[in-house]
């Protein structure tokens, strides 16, 4: 069996790092330009260069995203910066235009090219047309249902690689292509610049009567009609690998470095155990359990088994039951392990210690320090050093984390 690679995104050089502690085999990014997320710090020149030789020195690969839909000036300066990503060694470019892909093989024909998602492929002669045009793998859309994906592998060359997305926020648009961002706020999608007013607050104001708001009710702070549910795919891994999909990918550049890890680590964990024994697999409740403790959107399974329940138009937050507390600055002083302080803990707090290495471990605090040794109550200050005395070791990626009362939405 070919275990399939799982492509984790990287929003900055510190969550590339802990994509790849946590289990990604690969990770897509972006430099300053030509990307379709802004909101991220994204990647200089001299980080994207780093960014490589961390990956390559780990056997793991870097994929840079050239994927928006480039004006003819901008267009321009495009073959520059294909040379310079072969230059720094990146391994593949994230197509979406036909203009970047033929520039990608004049300029910077040691690149892998891949085609993404928003070339909108949805059958195998598409597939294999792309292919046929230089393409090393292609960007399912995330329309299409498992059956679907599995003619695709079936139908096309063993040599084009077969890309899917398997977690993450989905857009209420076709393959992300969307143009009501533009319109409303005059940020465009298609050009990494989403304002997300699909997940807006909407009410009807009908055209003869326009000083008459009507809210559109589906719970008492109105309806958040174009709102999607998250996607994960994390209960089918065996029915995704036996498709014949090569690799897994999971969305959201903008997120932290929390998120990033937890979602790299649940979907290795299920992959590798997949791989290792397929006729007795079973996925640990701990590991299903790693995807409810980030920051997400109700889940459901996208179009993979036909489901048209994707909107959810009650409210449009996040479930945040978990919370960071700290995480390992990698670092062993003089009173145990140094943790960065990221939100208010205190002394008998139940926590849970997360590492790449095994389950989470849960924890009580006994006792906590600064860095100087001295006896603390509760580490109320952004950014503190802190020492927990109990913890003797601990992995230089590992985070404290803990169960927050209420549910933010």
């Amino acid at each position: 069996m070919r275990k399939p690679e799982l492509l984790s995104p990287a929003g900055d050089f510190e969550r590339l790092e802990y994509a790849l502690a946590y289990g990604a085999d690969a990770c897509y990014l972006a430099g300053k330009d030509f990307g379709m997320r802004t909101a991220p710090g994204n990647f200089t020149g001299e980080e994207l260069e780093k960014a490589c030789k961390l990956a390559h020195s780990l056997g793991k690969r870097v994929y840079v995203t050239v994927n928006t839909m480039p004006r003819s000036e901008e267009a321009e300066r495009i073959p520059a910066f294909l040379d310079f990503l072969q230059q720094a060694g990146a391994d593949a470019a994230i197509i979406a235009d036909l203009g970047v892909l033929e520039m990608c093989k004049q300029y910077a024909p040691r690149l892998e090219r891949h085609i993404s998602t928003q070339a909108n492929i949805t059958n195998y002669q598409a597939a294999e047309a792309w292919h046929k045009l230089g393409a090393h793998r292609v960007v399912l859309a995330r329309e299409l249902s498992l059956q679907e994906v599995a003619l695709i592998r079936e139908k096309t060359s063993p040599e084009l690689a077969i890309e899917v997305f398997v977690h993450g926020a989905m857009c209420m648009s076709y393959s992300g292509r969307c143009y009501l961002s533009a319109y409303l706020t005059g940020r465009d999608g298609n050009r990494g610049a989403c304002a997300q007013p699909c997940r807006w607050q909407y009410s009807l104001v009908e055209r003869q009567r326009p000083g008459q708001v009507m809210d559109v009710f589906e719970g008492e702070e109105g309806a958040y009609i174009l709102n999607s549910k998250d996607l994960c795919m994390l209960d089918h891994i065996p029915e995704l690998i036996e498709a014949g999909v090569d690799s897994f990918k999971i969305e959201g550049r903008a997120k932290t470095a929390y998120y990033t890890a937890i979602t790299a680590n649940a979907y290795r964990r299920a992959i590798d155990l997949y791989c290792e024994n397929p006729v007795g697999y079973a996925l640990p409740d701990w590991v299903r359990q790693e995807v409810e403790k980030v920051s997400h959107r109700e889940y459901y399974t996208g179009f993979y088994f036909g489901d048209k329940d994707s909107q959810r138009p009650e409210d449009g937050g996040y479930q945040r039951p978990w919370e960071v507390c700290a995480l390992s600055l990698g670092e062993q002083g003089p009173y145990g392990p140094v943790f960065l302080q990221k939100n208010r803990f205190s002394l008998g707090d139940e926590l849970e210690l997360i590492d790449p290495v095994g389950p989470p471990q849960a924890l009580r605090v006994e006792r906590l320090l600064d860095e100087e040794g001295q006896e603390l109550t509760c580490a109320p200050h952004p950014h503190q050093h802190l020492v927990l005395p109990q913890l003797t070791q601990v992995h230089e990626k590992a985070f404290l984390r803990r169960r927050v009362e209420k549910e933010e939405k």
